[in-house]
């Protein structure tokens, strides 16, 4: 039981992490970015509101996935939260580019 404490917290602190990226970009007046060292310009953008909301609701879903994890492995098993957790943190994060690219695409501005 003492090795699966530090491993919830680590999971419940990078499910906070995530949660709070997705209320600053629900709560964002400027288009959210989401690589590194790009901005996404206002022009680039049909709605920012609904776009920035789709970003927020992406990274709090994701954040989900750690959380999930995490109780998993206080209630069952170790193991199959970590299991989860690495899968979330490599597979998730291939998934989360796609997510993103579909909400850009969805809210890119046709004339941009």
């Amino acid at each position: 039981m003492e090795d699966v404490i530090p491993l919830a917290v680590i999971l419940f602190i990078c499910a906070t992490v995530f949660i709070c990226i997705g209320i600053y970009a629900l709560n964002k007046k400027t288009p959210m970015h989401f690589w590194s060292g790009i901005v996404v310009k206002t022009e680039e953008i049909s709605d920012v509101k609904a776009y920035n909301r789709a970003n927020g609701i992406m990274w709090i879903i994701y954040s989900l996935i750690f959380i999930i994890s995490a109780i998993i492995s206080l209630l069952f098993d170790s193991n199959i939260g970590g299991t989860i957790s690495a899968i979330s943190a490599t597979l998730g994060l291939f998934i989360l580019v796609i997510v993103y690219r579909r909400i850009y695409n969805k809210y890119k501005n046709k004339d941009y």
